[in-house]
């Protein structure tokens, strides 16, 4: 078996493994040189032990008003306020109400819009520098003369036609070192992780291919950057190529996050590039490489699958976007493989048999896509989509138009409206240590998961020799990366008459539900070449039973009171130890495996909005009151 990650520092930098691009790093692994000792034994069992020992919550996906789509439709807060409220601050949101999380957050990505940077802040500001441009003067009138929609308008008419209004690297420089000092300012090692970030947002024909693009570095790399736009290029090929000039020109490190595939209207996991030629092994390690990660789950609709696309996994219907992409064409079936997690992960492995290397090995993380400045993710806190939804606004908090304020070209009805929104997600990171360099290098190795909002701990490892009691140990981690891999790794050469176990423990938000069950969800590539899924419940609540097809067909109770907005633990398990073999192994077959958990219904936002405004607001019949928030981990492969 090839060790994703070993136990012991001396062991670990003795192995260190290569990326795809020939490069060795000593943070692969979470091992500080100081920390080797080799061949001397000492008293205290601590002293060498390096694997990561704990779970670090953030959000690596939040818009502040430097971004054109958000600070020119109302958002007043900069990175400062989006800061401080991720450190657990009270900020006052932009529409009025007063906000705070429930607990601060680890860490924080401000990651905002590339394209014309800092547009309204320097409008706020009347910056001289954005007066000297005809078209920057223009917008600036039409928002003093109090028209800020009109501005708004203005600029979406450029970014749809692919056209820089301001064309000057200066303007963008100056503000990106201004989010820069920002991060610098509220970064606290140990405490508080402020990590350097902006998005990409390609978007040809209305087709969402947006990327967050993440730093492991501090200022000192970052300062004076231009980050790279859709202006500069809509093809991710030649944003993998800018983030490769950076890496060498600075020795720093960095990789990319796409997100929201459900509107890419089949692009996001094409068969296909941008240009329209079949996927290589270039391609597929290119890919590979520089974008380890999916945002799974978020605000606009969660990607893990499509009910169509799983039709034997009855919970996979949970809050899909799914009419079409941001505008123009609306959705056909076809579409849907190649847009959601768990059919690219299946696809992958297929094309790894014919490449070599498979391009969609990528581990799952949530984030929200907040443009209010606040990473507000519960559902009894939430703040929306964009300042125009915050609490309070009324009948628009609800029936914003997301997608289709422009009509499709093709008559189809696109629109989504705020209602149909989640309050999704987080990104949850195994690491050592809160700094930056730690949580990167979680990100790097896949060594994460998502959940769409709560705070689940799970931990999964698969290996050959797990046996059931192993989930019981107190050194249960310490086993775990002594004899298998953990979320994010790799397994190889399946000795003869084994199959993966996997062994997880989960553990309830201790400010949330308890946990209905605990699944793995395996997929993989049979001798003929075709692809199948299936699920498994390996561990359920309140001593249910799980059948010899190995589901669980009870439900979980439901303690909802909708009218009060209240459930109760009365059902459910607050820790859930789950054990499992793959009955169906074949050493030939390429596969992967991912645990999913749920946790018991709960009301969402919407029936929390509707106990606290009562009479006041009134919501549509189809408005989704119940669910049950989940985790999604990175997976485990096993290739033969």
């Amino acid at each position: 078996m090839r060790k994703h990650l070993f136990i012991f520092a001396a062991m670990a930098m003795l192995s260190l493994p290569a990326t795809a691009l020939g490069q060795t790093y000593a943070g692969d692994v979470g091992i500080e040189e100081d920390e080797v000792r080799i061949g001397k034994p000492e008293y205290s069992p601590y002293l060498n032990r390096a694997y990561p020992d704990r779970v670090l919550w953030g959000d690596t996906h939040v818009h502040t008003s430097y971004s054109t789509d958000a600070g020119m439709i109302g958002n007043f807060l900069g990175p400062d306020e989006a800061f401080r409220f991720a450190r657990g601050e009270t900020v006052r949101a932009s529409g009025g109400q007063r906000a705070r999380l429930i607990r601060p957050l680890d860490y924080l990505v401000v990651a905002d819009h590339a394209e014309n940077l800092g547009l309204a802040t320097m409008i706020a500001e009347s910056d001289p520098n954005l007066l000297r441009i005809p078209w920057g003067r223009k917008v600036h009138d039409l928002v003093k003369a109090g028209d800020a929609f009109g501005a708004y308008a203005e600029w979406g008419k450029k970014m749809a036609a692919g056209e820089d209004p301001l064309d000057d690297d200066r303007l963008v420089q100056t503000v990106w070192n201004r989010i820069v000092d920002s991060a610098e300012q509220f970064n606290e090692p140990g405490v508080f992780t402020a990590l350097h970030g902006f998005e990409w947002t390609s978007s040809p024909e209305a087709n969402n291919l947006h990327r967050v693009v993440v730093f492991r570095d501090d200022a000192d790399k970052v300062r004076d950057l231009v980050p790279f736009s859709n202006y500069d290029s809509s093809d991710p090929e030649d944003l993998w190529k800018w983030m490769q000039n950076y890496q060498r020109n600075t020795g720093g490190r960095v990789l990319a996050i796409p997100h929201n595939g459900n509107l890419s209207n089949g692009l996001m996991f094409d068969d296909t590039t941008l240009g329209g030629e079949p996927l290589t092994r270039d391609y597929a390690e290119r890919r590979a490489f520089w974008e380890p990660l999916y945002e799974a789950t978020q605000i606009k609709g969660d990607g893990e699958t499509h009910h169509a696309i799983s039709p034997n996994d009855e919970f996979a219907d949970y809050w899909r976007w799914d009419k079409g992409n941001f505008a123009t064409y609306g959705k056909k079936p076809d579409m849907l493989p190649r847009e959601y997690a768990r059919q690219a992960l299946m696809r992958g492995l297929k094309y790894e048999a014919e490449l070599g290397v498979n391009p969609f090995k990528f581990g799952m993380i949530g984030s929200s896509d907040s443009h209010t400045s606040l990473a507000t993710t519960r559902e009894e806190n939430s703040f929306g989509k964009a300042t125009p939804v915050e609490p309070g606004m009324g009948e628009e908090r609800y029936m914003e138009k997301i997608t289709g304020v422009i009509p499709s070209l093709d008559g189809s009805d696109v629109t989504i409206r705020h209602y149909k929104s989640l309050a999704s997600g987080l990104a949850a990171v195994w690491a050592r240590q809160n700094t930056r360099e730690s949580i990167w290098d979680a990100l790097r190795r896949k060594e994460v998961y998502a959940t769409t909002g709560t705070r689940i701990t799970v931990r999964v490892f698969a290996g050959w020799g797990f046996e059931e009691d192993d989930v019981l140990r107190p050194d249960f981690a310490e086993t775990g990366y002594q004899r298998g891999v953990p979320m994010g790794g790799d397994l190889h050469h399946a000795p003869a008459g084994e199959a993966p176990t996997i062994m997880v423990r989960t553990l309830r938000d201790p400010d949330g539900a308890n946990l209905d069950r605990t699944q793995v969800v395996k997929g993989w590539l049979d001798a003929r070449g075709e692809l199948h899924e299936r699920i498994y419940d390996i561990a359920v609540s309140d001593d249910r039973e799980i059948g010899i097809d190995g589901r669980c067909k009870t439900p979980v109770g439901n303690t909802v009171d909708v009218k009060k907005a209240t459930y109760t633990n009365s059902v459910g398990d607050a820790l859930m130890m789950g054990f499992w073999k793959d009955p169906e192994f074949d050493p030939a077959e390429r596969a992967f495996y991912y645990v999913r958990v749920l946790e018991i219904p709960t009301p969402t936002w919407l029936a929390y909005d509707k106990a606290f405004y009562g009479d006041a607001i009134q919501l549509p019949d189809d408005a989704l009151l119940v669910h049950q928030e989940r985790a999604y981990t990175s997976p485990i492969w096993y290739t033969p």
